[in-house]
């Protein structure tokens, strides 16, 4: 079993906090969804998590399978199976998605087979409705917000992470692409069961993708926990009614 461990973890930029003693275990088969409003540190987490140079960590240890990766280099992540499906999927221009997956995969695949690669390939494409032409175009070159979104979860099929992190995935999808999305999702979370991680604002997304255990952050931490039946308590009383809980439940303590 593949197991994420943020301990204790305390991070900074430009010398402002945005995790806080921030504590969280993610196994393989698992999916932990993050929720809160904006600016509580939910992107940053799987920034810091994946290897972002940008964030400082004060304290605090990150590990994958009790290997301390706190100091890794984000390929050196990649290669341990680490995956960051981004909010903003950045363009780059002059190298494809093709010769990008096939080179990420030749580096951690001894027995590489370009045949299969292929076949893999244009199977994932078709099944997320991407326009074929997209794998020999440059990363998100030209792409449209719902087509970048396609793209990093075409990633994820090909590279076959053992840790899945979704940083609002959903936004920029219509109703036809986020179910699309999600099924896709799911449908490799039943073969490869990996630990997934899905930041998100809203309950539409997991309506495809089920999560196990739901959390609500709030000024760099985990300030609720509990299992999907937390969404409908967020719908119907919102974060600030359940940070006043929490706050008055650590007064009481």
């Amino acid at each position: 079993m593949d197991s994420l461990k943020i301990d204790n973890l305390t991070v900074t930029i430009d010398n402002k906090t945005i995790l806080e003693d921030f504590n969280l275990e993610v196994k393989s088969g698992e999916i932990h969804a993050i929720m809160g409003p904006n600016g509580t540190g939910k992107s940053t987490l799987t920034k810091v998590v994946m290897g972002d140079p940008n964030y400082k960590i004060k304290k605090g240890h990150i590990y994958f399978n009790d290997i301390d990766i706190t100091k890794m280099k984000v390929d050196g992540r990649a290669r341990l199976g680490l995956f960051l499906g981004m909010q903003m999927p950045m363009e780059i221009e002059g190298v494809s998605n093709a010769d990008f997956l096939r080179t990420a995969l030749r580096s951690k695949e001894d027995n590489f087979k370009l045949y299969s690669f292929i076949k893999e390939l244009d199977e994932n494409v078709t099944k997320l409705k991407m326009d074929k032409e997209m794998i020999h175009r440059g990363i998100n070159e030209g792409f449209s917000g719902g087509e970048r979104k396609k793209n990093e979860i075409l990633q994820m099929h090909i590279l076959k992470p053992k840790v899945v992190m979704l940083d609002e995935i959903d936004s920029g999808l219509d109703v036809d692409s986020l179910k699309l999305v999600g099924q896709s999702v799911m449908e490799y979370y039943q073969k490869q069961k990996p630990a997934i991680l899905l930041i998100t604002h809203y309950q539409r997304l997991l309506d495809y993708i089920k999560p196990d255990y739901v959390h609500i952050m709030s000024d760099g931490k985990i300030i609720k926990s509990g299992d999907a039946s937390l969404v409908k308590i967020i719908e119907e009383e919102g974060y600030d009614k359940i940070k006043e809980s929490s706050a008055s439940v650590r007064h009481e303590k």
